[in-house]
């Protein structure tokens, strides 16, 4: 049975940056619209991330994502918490820099809040480009 996405309209999601601030085009919405034609795109700086905050817990077991080439980040750091608490380490993942959809598995926790930092940008500036986020 394939995962569904645990990502719903109450979820409430957060980015470290805009490129130039332009949410109308490079808004965190377009991470998770299914338009492969749309994206996030982050400002320049060292580390990038985004928090998701679920409605209720949830229990995550898949991480789905897709970077621009010469955009993605080649460490990816998660973490996660329940009701408020501090967040601690769930996974650390490796992504290639391609366009096309990576799947990377969590030891599946309950949490209600889920924090991705993308490390090591390989972009020369740090920005990251991501078309498609889930979270199964």
């Amino acid at each position: 049975m394939a995962a569904t996405s645990l990502i719903c309209s109450g979820t409430v999601s957060r980015v470290s940056s805009v490129l130039n601030r332009d949410v109308k085009q490079f808004g965190k919405k377009f991470m998770f619209d299914g338009n492969e034609e749309t994206c996030w795109n982050s400002d320049q700086g060292a580390t990038q991330w985004l928090t998701l905050e679920f409605p209720q817990a949830v229990r995550a077991s898949q991480v789905q994502i897709q970077f621009q080439g010469g955009f993605a980040s080649q460490k990816c750091v998660v973490q996660g918490c329940q009701n408020g608490g501090d967040l601690s380490p769930v996974a650390e993942f490796y992504p290639e820099d391609t366009n096309s959809l990576q799947h990377f598995s969590l030891e599946e926790t309950p949490l209600n809040k889920l924090k991705i930092t993308f490390e090591n940008s390989t972009d020369f500036f740090g920005r990251v480009i991501v078309y498609q986020l889930d979270v199964r």
